[in-house]
């Protein structure tokens, strides 16, 4: 059978509208094609969607926990799935050793805990953050783990050997702030952000020998800027681009588009943010992007530019109730935001109107899942508020497992969460 028939009879029951878009640029991921394996930070569209229609409803330390296994150190870096694999990173809290783990996401056992690296020297990082923060991604047979300037090694997920790795990825994160830039794949490259307070480029890697196939540095003038303006903690989300595809990529003072093919950028805006964290969405001919962290603001883009689109292409900006770590989530032509505060926010997608805004119990870090008709939030300390997707405030569950750091955002398996805790990971999945 080919690629296409194969990559039709498994995802039939996506939105067609989005992998259509792909199939006619012929760079969808292939590491998507055994299913909806949750190969990335956010999913496999990278949008925090999911065609799971069974995710629980109700759980608690005592409910609905199919399993719950410890994982040492410490790391935000969100669950990663393909097979009959889990895996995730974590770190020493002063960041002098690096690993990676391996959980079966059937039972819980650990099949992998690998030393990878060590730091002699690690910059500090601030208590909100870790030295394994950054998503791992998964592919067949291969997983890539990132750890931002202090190294980057891609794994046989058999066997756990080491295939290549690359500690040449270096920035500088002074100031306390630390890596936090996840990757993606793109075909066969792997592509993530450097952006630091020295050096400023997005970087695309073959995957099967870490050889560097493009490097595409930022365009504006940095050395205009304040040192930490320079910085951002953003990755890449593939967008449509006519019949083709695009990559827009947040940083520091500017969110760039490049020919995910080629690294040549194809157009920019200029904005005044920096350490800027929440993934893009698109929809509606339009990306979605937070451009700052201080004072974040939600900019809607048409995606039809070339050169510098500042003046020409912004159609509506939110500034007020933004967020400042959690990813947009786009629903039909409502777009759902919540801020680190716990506001949450639903917009029109079109035109940046506010339909409410209602505040929740709680922090928020982690970013937003949507799932048959359901909106999962999840807050810093583990609680969960399930909301329905609609233009008025509908919480329709609220769960709350015990009570610890809660900052990755779930990954999904089946009717599954995968849900990563400050020390713990679990199964969560309705009895059957």
């Amino acid at each position: 059978m080919s690629k296409i028939n194969t990559f039709k009879k498994a995802f039939c029951s996506c939105n067609q509208l989005f992998f259509s878009s792909f199939l006619s640029f012929g760079i969808l991921s292939p590491y998507a094609l055994a299913g909806e394996d949750w190969w990335q930070f956010r999913g496999p569209s990278g949008d925090g969607h999911t065609a799971s229609t069974g995710l629980p409803l109700k759980w608690s330390e005592t409910e609905n926990v199919l399993w719950k296994t410890a994982i040492h150190d410490r790391g935000w870096s969100s669950p990663v799935i393909r097979g009959n694999q889990v895996w995730l990173t974590t770190a020493t809290a002063d960041g002098r050793k690096l690993f990676a783990v391996c959980v079966n996401k059937d039972n819980g056992k650990i099949i992998h805990d690998l030393h990878l690296f060590d730091v002699a020297k690690p910059m500090r990082i601030t208590k909100d953050n870790t030295y394994a923060t950054p998503t791992p991604v998964i592919a067949d047979g291969r997983v890539v783990l990132h750890f931002g300037t202090y190294g980057t090694a891609c794994l046989d997920t058999a066997s756990g050997r080491v295939l290549w790795n690359r500690r040449d990825l270096n920035c500088d994160h002074e100031a306390g702030a630390g890596p936090a830039s996840s990757p993606t794949l793109i075909g066969d490259k792997f592509v993530v952000h450097v952006d630091g307070r020295d050096v400023q480029y997005i970087i695309a890697l073959d995957i099967a020998t870490g050889k560097t196939v493009w490097k595409t540095p930022r365009s504006l003038d940095y050395d205009s800027f304040p040192i930490h303006h320079r910085k951002a903690y953003c990755m890449p989300a593939l967008v449509p681009r006519g019949e083709g595809q695009q990559l827009v990529s947040p940083a520091g003072r500017g969110l760039y588009a490049y020919d995910p093919e080629t690294g040549k950028e194809l157009w920019h805006v200029r904005h005044r943010g920096w350490s800027v964290a929440p993934r893009p969405v698109s929809g509606h001919g339009l990306v979605f992007a937070t451009v700052d962290r201080d004072r974040p603001e939600l900019w809607a883009i048409r995606l039809d530019g070339n050169g510098d689109v500042t003046d020409t292409h912004i159609k509506w900006k939110s500034i007020r109730s933004m967020p400042q770590r959690c990813s947009p989530l786009l629903v039909g032509d409502l777009l759902f935001v919540v801020n680190r505060g716990g506001i949450a926010t639903c917009l029109e997608a079109r035109t940046g109107e506010v339909v409410w805004k209602e505040r929740l119990k709680g922090a928020y870090s982690a970013s937003p899942i949507y799932a048959k008709g359901r909106i999962y939030l999840f807050n810093e300390e583990g609680l969960t508020t399930v909301i329905r997707p609609r233009r008025k405030l509908e919480v329709i569950a609220s769960n709350a497992l015990a009570k610890q750091p809660f900052m990755a955002t779930p990954a999904v398996d089946g009717d599954a969460f995968i849900m990563r805790t400050g020390g713990h990971l679990y199964r969560v999945e309705a009895a059957k």
